[in-house]
Order: C-alpha cells, then sequence, then structure tokens
C-alpha cells in the first residue's frame, strides 16, 4: 500500500474509515519509512530491526539492483540474526504469524524455526497460477503442515479479482487474539496480509464496492479487517494492554497502475525505487489510554522502529552484539519528543540517498533500465524530473542532489549547488554518511540471483550442484565460487 491510499492522508475517496478512526484515536506518523523500496528486504528489516545490507537480505548480483525471494532463490534469514519473536519468548510472549512470511522457503528459513510459535499463510506472495510441473504452485501453511496451494486450495480468480484469503486471515487473527487473552498470556501478532499487492483481489462481499477499482475493493476489505481486530480487543477487555501498529513494507506499485496500483500522494514513483513513494509508509500508532488521540508526530520513523519499541514495551533490550538500526518509538509516541536521526535508502548493497532532518541527499538515481523501461515496465508512470527519474545510473556521490523534503515533498526542484542552504544541508549530511559507512559490516547476501549457466555446470572432479547454492560456505570446497 501506499502513503496516499488511506483517508486520513488524503486519499479523496475516504474509503478506509476504520484506519482513518484509528489514526484519530491514536497518532499519525507523515514521516515514516520502510528500510527498503522491496517486500523481502523490509520484512526482514521489520523482523530484525536491522538494515537489509546487514541481515543479509541483499544481492550483489548487479549494482544497485533489488532482489526479493521468488522460487529461484535459495537463501533466506540467517541463523545468526536474532528475530523479534525469538527475544520476545524470554518476556513469555507467544506470537504468531498470519499471511506472508518471505524470508526464505527452505527448511531452516521456516518462521517456526525464528520464534514464532504458529504460522498460517504463505512463504512466498500469491504469484501464478502456474503448470505444476516446470514450477509448482505456492505453497500454503498451518506451522509445519502445507494444506493446499494458491490457485487450487486456496482459489484465485484472476478475472473476477475473487479472493476469500483476507477473510482466512482476519480469522485466524481473531481466534488466536481470543485464545492467547483466555489464556491470559501476552501475544505478538505479525499480521501480514497481501491482497493489494497484484494480482490484487478481494472477497465477494467487497468486489465492485470501490470508486476505485479492484485495488481499493482490497483497500476497503483490510480496512474492514483491521477494524474488526480492533473491536476484538476492545470487545475482549484488552484494547488498553495492547499496542497496534499499521503500515506497509514498501509503496505502492505503481507498475501496476492504473488499474491494481494504489497511491503514493505527493511523493516522486513508487515501489522499487528510492524516491520518496516507494519509501515513505502509512503508519498509525494505537494504544488507548497510553497514545493521546488525535495526535501527529513528525518523529522520522523507521519500520525498523517497530522491532526496538515492541523490546522496550516488553520490558527488553535489543541485542548488545551488533548494529540495530531500529530507535525505540515510545519517547515520540507517550511524550511527544522528536529525536534527530538519519534514514538510509539502499537498493542492493548500494547507499542511494539519505534524509536528515528536512533534507535529502540522493548519491545516486535510478528508477530502471532503458530495456526494462522498452518493454513497458516503468516504476514512475507519468512522472519525469529530467536528471533525477533515469534509466542510466546516475552518480551524484560528489555533488549529491538535495532537496528540502518540507517545501518539496516531490523531490522535483533540487536545492542549487552554489546556495548557502545546499552546502549547510551537504556539511550535515556527510559526517552522518561517511561514519554509517565507515562502521558497516555488510552481512552474507542472500538473494542473489541464480544464474542459468552456473546452475547447470560443475568444474572438474566437481559433482553437477544442478542448482544455485548460498551462501558460498555451501559449495563443496574442491569447487570454485562463481559470483
Amino acid at each position: 500500500m501506499g502513503w496516499g491510499d488511506l483517508g486520513v492522508y488524503g486519499e479523496p475517496s475516504r474509503e478506509t474509515p476504520n484506519l482513518d478512526r484509528m489514526a484519530a484515536e491514536g497518532m499519525l506518523f507523515p514521516n515514516f519509512y520502510t528500510a527498503n523500496p522491496l517486500c523481502s528486504p523490509s520484512r526482514a528489516a521489520l523482523l530484525t530491526g536491522r538494515l537489509p545490507i546487514r541481515n543479509g537480505f541483499y544481492t550483489t548480483s548487479g549494482h544497485a539492483r533489488n532482489a526479493y525471494t521468488p522460487q529461484e532463490i535459495v537463501g533466506g534469514i540467517p541463523d545468526s540474526e536474532r528475530l523479534l519473536p525469538e527475544l520476545l519468548k524470554e518476556a513469555g510472549y507467544v506470537s504468531k504469524i498470519v499471511g506472508k512470511w518471505h524470508l526464505g522457503h527452505r527448511p531452516q528459513f521456516h518462521p517456526l524455526k525464528h520464534g514464532f510459535d504458529e504460522w498460517f499463510g504463505s512463504p512466498n506472495c500469491h504469484f501464478g497460477p502456474y503448470d505444476n510441473r516446470a514450477r509448482p504452485n505456492i505453497p500454503v501453511y498451518r506451522d509445519w503442515e502445507m494444506v493446499g496451494r494458491y490457485y487450487e486450495e486456496f482459489p484465485i480468480n484472476l478475472k473476477t479479482g475473487e479472493a476469500n484469503l483476507t477473510q482466512i486471515y482476519l480469522q485466524e487473527a481473531l481466534d488466536f487474539i481470543r485464545r492467547q487473552q483466555a489464556a491470559r498470556r501476552p501475544f505478538f501478532l505479525y499480521w501480514a496480509v497481501d491482497a493489494t499487492h497484484a494480482p490484487v483481489y478481494a472477497s465477494k462481499p467487497f468486489l465492485g464496492t470501490s470508486q476505485r477499482g479492484r485495488y481499493g475493493d482490497a483497500v476497503r476489505e483490510i480496512d474492514d479487517s483491521v477494524g474488526k481486530i480492533l473491536h476484538s480487543l476492545q470487545d475482549l477487555g484488552i484494547a488498553e494492554s495492547t499496542f497496534v501498529f499499521f503500515t506497509s513494507d514498501n509503496g505502492a506499485a505503481l507498475i501496476s497502475a492504473p488499474k491494481q496500483g494504489g497511491s503514493n500522494g505527493p511523493f516522486l514513483c513508487g515501489k522499487q525505487t528510492t524516491f520518496e513513494g516507494g519509501m515513505r509508509e502509512p503508519a498509525v500508532a494505537w494504544w488507548p489510554g497510553r497514545i493521546p488521540a488525535g495526535q501527529v508526530s513528525h518523529q522520522l520513523g523507521s519500520i525498523m522502529d517497530l522491532f526496538t519499541t515492541s523490546l522496550s514495551l516488553a520490558g527488553l533490550e535489543p541485542p548488545r552484539d551488533r548494529a540495530i538500526d531500529g530507535l525505540s518509538l515510545l519517547p515520540a509516541m507517550l511524550q511527544g519528543q522528536l529525536m534527530d536521526r538519519p534514514i538510509f535508502y539502499y537498493r542492493g548493497n548500494t547507499l542511494m540517498a539519505v534524509t536528515l532532518g528536512q533534507y535529502k541527499a540522493h548519491f545516486w538515481t535510478w528508477t530502471n533500465s532503458w530495456e526494462e523501461f522498452r518493454q513497458g515496465i516503468d516504476f514512475c508512470p507519468g512522472q519525469n524530473v529530467s536528471g533525477v527519474t533515469t534509466h542510466t545510473q546516475e552518480e551524484h556521490t560528489r555533488l549529491p542532489l538535495i532537496f528540502h523534503l518540507g517545501r518539496d515533498p516531490g523531490e522535483r526542484f533540487p536545492l542549487s549547488f552554489a546556495s548557502t542552504e545546499y552546502l549547510d544541508a551537504l556539511r550535515r549530511i556527510t559526517p552522518v554518511v561517511r561514519q554509517h559507512q565507515e562502521a558497516l559490516i555488510p552481512g552474507q547476501p542472500q538473494l542473489n540471483v541464480c544464474n542459468q549457466a552456473v546452475m547447470n555446470w560443475a568444474p572438474p572432479g566437481c559433482e553437477k550442484l544442478g542448482k544455485c547454492l548460498t551462501p558460498p560456505e555451501s559449495v563443496p570446497e574442491k569447487c570454485s565460487w562463481p559470483h
């Protein structure tokens, strides 16, 4: 979902009454960011509190290339990473993920191997349908058991857009909350629905009800489901002891527009890019009796902050043996404090941009390649800013493009290199970037794309590997690892 998809952010059809009410009863964050403009890395960042460049959810296959976990990727969340549900166990929490995991397909990457006690959902998004020969349909799990596949036991009608998945995910959430409340156990629910990811879907009662087409139908059903979850917390008498946060994993995918794409409001481009439309997210915090109602916080927030904030709420400290990028949002939410901090924008292992205060500096600009663009793949349809939305990778590391996001949220008017304002902003940003890069220890890349030539070739004296292996340590010692 995009920043501009909620009524409270100005979407004119006002079709999100429950999320709008959640904001009216809680706190809105207009300056909240994901950690990556693509699904898998942002979810890894959410659950580890660490940038994808640290937790391994990036690729070195190409400069500034995004990557996620389709079936061809055999990497996943490393055992060395400590995920939020694993840490919450120390305080007696029971954890469940409902919906999309997207942190690896193989058994060692299963959610129940990384701290979750329950799972209903899939390791991937609802892509397909496939032919079940060269490529099978994507499985759906209940805990360790595969209970079906998308387009088979869990049908999605691509012609009409009808699917009952959001309703299934809602019931899983409500059932989990009721069971934990009845047992008086503290719980963590990660409700990761994907109806607004193309191909978008909605259940029959919501199809055709939005002014925004099928994408709007999906948004309306998610909104309705959030309302039912909040009502359940109130009916069970645990709303005042439950912290709820709503956000997205990346900006709306404009490549799916106009019929299946959302709105990123006034911001440039969308998913896959490190412009504001790809990285700035809708964000609402709700905690009746604790977070003052009707508040707006201009704190620069990150999806990684939910890791640290959740640990603080549980009375736990984040791990001290590694760099943690998330901050606790409790001072912002409970005392209205603002903390100065940078937001780093990565594609792959490339630092594309950084925001500090109101200023955003771009060190690299790029949307997607000319080859893709000529095939009709456009991450910024109808948006062209000369020298900014380029189809070649443009380097600005010596003289970054700097925008004032307060005056120019659409990143259309870079500051003049000769202006005092530019020089002052650059003077503030440069040491922050230098410190970040000097201290950075990248994780082992988990999302390098399989090369078919590598998959079907073996050096003399080695078995034919038959598939890409990652990390390199898994390759037989006598075989060289081709990067």
